[in-house]
């Protein structure tokens, strides 16, 4: 039987860590699992559950200039898994995000927003659509 992997985190550059740790727990209900020094004299939170997080990577000039990439260049979005898509989505809203591009194609519902750095996330749920 072939071993069994998993994504453990995915690690992201923002301009302010606090604040993306803060949108990211409202969100999705998460927690802070780490916070520390990381490289070049930056700092990185790790925000997640216990199996897996996103490492929120803040450079040392915090409110430096950070390089934007052309949308898929390195990374399209990330996605996340919930059990009620539209408690997230309202979440959005009152953190004054903007959700787009809604979709309800098998094998589920979903929605996209950007952070305010522009990584965007992709918030999709499996559960049977609310009648």
């Amino acid at each position: 039987m072939p071993e069994r992997s998993r994504l453990e985190h995915v690690n992201i550059t923002v301009s302010d860590g606090e604040r993306t740790a803060a949108m990211l727990t409202a969100l999705f209900g998460w927690r802070v699992r780490w916070r520390g020094l990381a490289a070049d004299g930056g700092r990185t939170i790790h925000v997640g559950e216990n199996d897996s997080y996103i490492a929120v990577y803040q450079p040392v000039a915090a409110h430096a200039p950070i390089a934007r990439f052309a949308k898929g260049a390195p990374l399209n979005h990330i996605g996340v898994v919930v059990d009620d898509l539209d408690a997230v989505e309202r979440k959005a809203e009152n953190l004054g995000l903007v959700a787009f591009n809604h979709g309800d194609y098998e094998p589920g519902r979903r929605f996209y927003l950007f952070d305010p750095d522009g990584v965007e996330l992709e918030i999709v749920s499996y559960a049977p659509a609310p009648r």
